[in-house]
């Protein structure tokens, strides 16, 4: 069964597919050449750069592109701690080398391979299928057998794509002790699909990326395919694609087996939302430590892949160092909660996630509101990557006018302005009682800092979508807008805008819909917004 418009959605995606393969081809094509350039190896098979090329047989005997990284110094007969670090989606070997030969120096096997389906590697792009988890098990028995690397000391770490494969490895390969898993997944689905709606940029930027430097599997390309194109009747299939593609679908597997993770995302991640690492998180049994930064998908982790300082790598050596060298650097002895707030850029500790913000305040959704549909009313999301990576380096993220804002297509709702500084820290909830006049149907929920002139600036975001619903009735919404750490400045308000299309995501609103938001006694619509306690 196909949606209403779906021209126009296949010409949208089309669009924001151009653009995403656009970008990612610059960046890919410009690391083309390193990434098939070996320096020349000397008699002990190290280059003059420390590094060795090899080719290792992964699951089925398909060759992946490989380098080695091993201390300096290594003694004949000592045993060193090793990290396997699979590539990040469409990057080709090279990505880690910085980060490889600092490991190196300090101590560390370091093996990074490319993954299977991209570059050189031999196979089909899988999505961290069953292949790609058997892949990482190869790995391993790979650098154990021809590395001077410790068995009993074996870690796993990666940037998106590779952060994903390295929590799921750890659910299957009980040698993994350790695991610091950067802008990763721990839900596909509801990363892509949250609130039951396709994030369009998202979806495009991979696909694309995919494409440019890779050879998709055919099930990828059809789950893909179906995807973009909004066919509710492969729903069930394409939810239970992406749960075998789920750390947290294997989570007793990972408890079970004891690694400590240390998981690391961005406020702003428009592939992977921090959310449901988040839950993934608190559901985690073994050592554990959770960290977010202001930023987008693996903007984080950039400069560190770049040999410059980084908080995050830093991080993930000060992990390892403890559970695989035993040292007492003291990251056992802190809150395992490390957030970064968006507004001032220092550090905040707490123990577990749920303390993260106590307190609640609610904004009222009073009255009854209709707003009509397919219109993009100015407020959104801004686009993928870019807009968080501004607010993140230049403190700008996507602004709108809330006075200005349409309100034939925009739902409006502001607090009192606020007589001191309002700590937003975690999950913004949404609950009201909606009825469409169609049995389909997209909302976005905006949250804003609006200034004494009316300019709001981004605090958060989700989309809602359903389907099957009897036009005319009313129904409860709840929503979960994306976690983030921001401050609302003394003498600001916020605001909840709803509007029905978002360039981030799919939307599927019939013409001509009407989306009414009504408050009845018995039940009350609000947001509310967690705060720290100040």
């Amino acid at each position: 069964m196909g949606l209403p418009h779906r021209a126009h959605h296949a010409w949208r995606t089309t669009t924001v597919g151009g653009v995403s393969a656009a970008l990612v081809a610059g960046a890919a094509f410009g690391l083309a050449p390193a990434a098939q350039a070996a320096p020349a190896a000397g008699p002990s098979g190290v280059s003059a750069t420390g590094v060795r090329f090899v080719d290792i047989p992964g699951e089925g005997g398909t060759v992946l592109k490989a380098n080695v990284f091993a201390p300096k110094d290594a003694e004949p007969g000592a045993r060193y701690p090793s990290i396997v670090l699979p590539t990040s989606w469409a990057m080709p070997q090279i990505e880690y080398v910085a980060q490889a030969q600092k490991l190196a120096n300090d101590g560390y096997v370091v093996v990074s391979y490319n993954s299977r389906g991209f570059w050189q590697s031999g196979g089909e792009i899988e999505t961290a299928g069953p292949k790609d988890i058997a892949d990482a098990s190869k790995v391993i028995d790979w650098t154990l057998a021809n590395t001077p690397a410790d068995p009993t000391k074996v870690g796993m770490a990666g940037v998106s794509y590779g952060a994903g494969i390295s929590l799921l490895a750890a659910g299957h390969d009980k040698r993994i002790k350790a695991v610091a898993a950067l802008s990763g997944w721990a839900d596909l689905i509801d990363s892509i699909y949250s609130g039951r709606t396709q994030h369009v940029q998202a979806a495009a930027l991979l696909g694309g990326a995919g494409a440019l430097t890779g050879r998709p599997s055919a099930e990828l390309q059809q789950t893909l395919k179906d995807f973009l194109a909004s066919d509710l009747d492969k729903e069930d299939e394409m939810i239970a694609w992406g749960a075998k593609r789920s750390p947290v679908t294997h989570l007793d597997r990972i408890n079970e087996n004891g690694a400590a993770i240390m998981l690391g995302n961005a406020w702003g991640d428009t592939l992977f939302p921090p959310n449901q690492y988040a839950e993934f998180y608190e559901r985690l049994t073994g050592p554990k430590r959770l960290e977010f930064r202001p930023g987008d998908h693996a903007t984080a982790e950039a400069t560190g892949l770049l040999g410059l300082p980084n908080d995050t790598w830093t991080s993930t050596r000060r992990w390892f160092d403890h559970h695989l060298k035993g040292e007492a650097n003291g990251i056992d002895k802190e809150q395992p909660v490390q957030l970064k707030s968006r507004s001032t850029g220092g550090y905040e500790g707490y123990p577990d996630w749920k303390s993260v913000g106590p307190t609640r305040k609610k904004i009222a959704m009073a009255g009854t509101t209709t707003i009509r549909t397919n219109v993009d009313s100015g407020a959104n999301g801004g686009i993928a990557i870019l807009s968080n990576a501004l607010d993140q380096f230049l403190k700008i993220p996507p602004t709108a006018s809330v006075p200005l804002l349409p309100r034939r297509y925009t739902g409006v709702w502001q607090s009192e302005r606020y007589a001191s500084d309002q700590r937003v820290r975690g999950t913004a909830k949404l609950h009201t009682t909606l009825t469409s006049t169609k049995e389909s149907g997209t909302l976005v929920a905006y949250l804003y800092d609006v200034g004494p002139l009316g300019l709001g600036k981004l605090v958060s975001n989700a989309p809602y979508t359903f389907h099957g619903k009897t036009p005319g009735k009313p129904f409860g919404v709840d929503l979960e807008l994306f976690s983030t750490a921001y401050d609302v400045p003394a003498g600001h308000r916020l605001a909840l805008v709803v509007d029905t299309v978002d360039p981030l995501y799919i939307e599927h609103n019939p013409s001509g819909a009407q989306l009414t938001f009504s408050s009845p006694a018995a039940d009350p619509s609000y947001v509310s917004v967690p705060l720290r306690e100040q």
